[in-house]
C-alpha cells in the first residue's frame, strides 16, 4: 500500500513522502492517527501543485537548518553527571540530557531529532547525531564529566 505522510515518522520517511507500507500498518495505524493519507492519484496531484508553491520556502528552511548546524559545529558540549565510585552514571545520559546542555547554551533542539546511538553510562567523550532537516545533520561531539560532589 502506498501513502502519503502528513508528518515525519522515524525510519519511515519525512512529511510528504510517498512510501510503501504493509497493509495492515497503513489501515490500522498510520491513516486512523492521522500520519498518512492513501496515495490516491488526485492525491498526489495536490501533492505536487503544494510542494511546487513550497519549494521557495523549503529552501528557507534547509539553509536556516544549515546555519544551526554551522552554529552547533562550534560548540563544546559539557553534560555532568553523579558518578559513583566505581566510575559508572547513575542513570544514563540520553537525548533529554543533551537538548537540555544544548538549551542552556542558547541552542533549542528538539530531543526528538537527537540520536545516540550507545547506552552511555560511563564517563568520557562521545558523538551523537542531531538531524535538523532531511537533508542536513550534524555530529555533535559531547563529553560526559563527574560532578564535583562539596564535602
Amino acid at each position: 500500500m502506498q501513502v502519503i505522510l502528513k508528518e515525519d515518522i522515524a525510519n519511515l520517511g519525512y512529511k510528504d513522502d510517498v512510501v510503501t507500507v504493509k497493509d495492515g500498518y497503513g489501515r490500522n495505524y498510520l491513516i486512523p492517527k492521522g500520519l498518512a493519507v492513501i496515495a490516491s492519484p488526485s492525491a498526489l496531484k495536490v501533492l505536487a501543485e503544494n510542494q511546487k508553491q513550497r519549494a521557495h520556502k523549503l529552501a528557507k528552511i534547509k539553509a536556516d537548518a544549515e546555519a544551526v548546524a554551522a552554529a552547533l559545529g562550534e560548540l563544546k558540549v559539557v553534560i555532568t553527571a553523579k558518578v559513583s565510585d566505581a566510575g559508572t552514571i547513575y542513570g544514563s545520559i540520553n537525548s533529554a540530557k543533551i537538548a537540555e546542555a544544548l538549551a542552556a547554551q542558547g541552542q533549542d533542539i528538539d530531543r526528538k531529532k537527537i540520536v545516540v546511538k550507545e547506552t552511555i553510562k560511563e564517563v568520557g567523550n562521545y558523538t551523537a547525531t542531531i538531524k535538523l532537516h532531511r537533508e542536513v545533520s550534524v555530529e555533535l561531539p559531547f563529553e560526559v564529566v563527574a560532578e564535583k560532589v562539596e564535602e
